[in-house]
Parts: C-alpha cells; sequence; structure tokens
C-alpha cells in the first residue's frame, strides 16, 4: 500500500505530514538538511491526518504538551530505542545525547544516539529538538537550527507560570 501525504500549515512553515493506515511515519519541515517533499508513487490526501493536523495546531496554539497518536517511524532496533526515550522527553525541558546514551545503558553511545536523534522520521512529535550538545549547546537539527531555536522558545513561552526556564534533564 502507498503513503499518503499532505502538507501542513505551521509557524515554521508548510509541514510534509505522511504515513498509511492512519499512523504517521514522517513528518519533514520545508527547510533543513533533512527535508523532504513527497516521493514519487505518494497519493496526496489530507483526510487520514486529520488528527494529526488538530494535536499540531493545539501544539503550535500552546494549549498541547504532548501528543497522542498512532506513529510508524521505522529504524534499526537502537534507532526506536532512541526515538521511544525521545517521546518521554517532558515538554519545556531538554536533555543532552550523554543522558539519553546512559538512559539506555550504553554510556560511551552519545554519538550513536546523537545520529539516531538526526535520523528521527517525525520531529516534533518524536521531540529530538529538546535534545542538545554537552554543556546545552544546540546541535544540529533537521529542519534548521532556526526552527530548533523557535521550538524551544515556543515550549519556554508556555510553560506553567513559575517554570520560566528550559530545564536540563
Amino acid at each position: 500500500m502507498t503513503l499518503r501525504w499532505c502538507h501542513h500549515d505551521s509557524p515554521l512553515g508548510p509541514l510534509l505530514l505522511a504515513g498509511m493506515h492512519e499512523a504517521l511515519h514522517f513528518l519533514s519541515f520545508p527547510e533543513g538538511d533533512k527535508a523532504f517533499g513527497p516521493a514519487p508513487g505518494w497519493t496526496e490526501d489530507a483526510a487520514p491526518f486529520d488528527e494529526v493536523r488538530r494535536q499540531l495546531d493545539d501544539y503550535f496554539a500552546g494549549a498541547r504538551s504532548a501528543f497522542d497518536l498512532p506513529l510508524r517511524p521505522e529504524g534499526t532496533e537502537f534507532r526506536e530505542k532512541v526515538w521511544a526515550l525521545l517521546a518521554t522527553i517532558p515538554y519545556g525541558t531538554t536533555t543532552t545525547y550523554g543522558a539519553l546514551a546512559r538512559r539506555l545503558d550504553a554510556p560511551g553511545a552519545s554519538r550513536a544516539v546523537g545520529a539516531a536523534n538526526g535520523a528521527n522520521p517525525i520531529p516534533i512529535i518524536l521531540p529530538c529538538h529538546r535534545v542538545l550538545g554537552m554543556n546545552g549547546k544546540l546541535t544540529g537539527f533537521g529542519g534548521g537550527l532556526p526552527a530548533k531555536q523557535w521550538l524551544l522558545r515556543h515550549e519556554r513561552g508556555y510553560l506553567r507560570q513559575g517554570d520560566s526556564q528550559l530545564l536540563l534533564l
């Protein structure tokens, strides 16, 4: 069966959504080194993404801090473990590649965690933007560093009163 796709307007530009059987497989930014468009053979159809679009709109409006969607990211077993950890990083907080590697009981694997993070096919929803380099430095992001900065500022702006800083896990 072929993937369905649509573009969805966002404050970061039109996001490409692609998936099959009501599960989201890909989200791509309009710019950045990982940006891509629909592949030949994909079918344009926005209907399967109604809930994805609603939840993204809520997120961008500051009314949603977590997503509840059927996802189907496909990768190696290691990458899928990293992507599952991304989903556990709380809204408005950040962590590092090294901290994620330690959570995987692989403390020497921070570069591999970084590569898996960079291969995340569903950014924003699997919040790879919340992962920073050593000492809290911003590092590469598939949608470009300006998009990563925007997402982090956006989340900081909608934290509950009293939680005005990004926290490093």
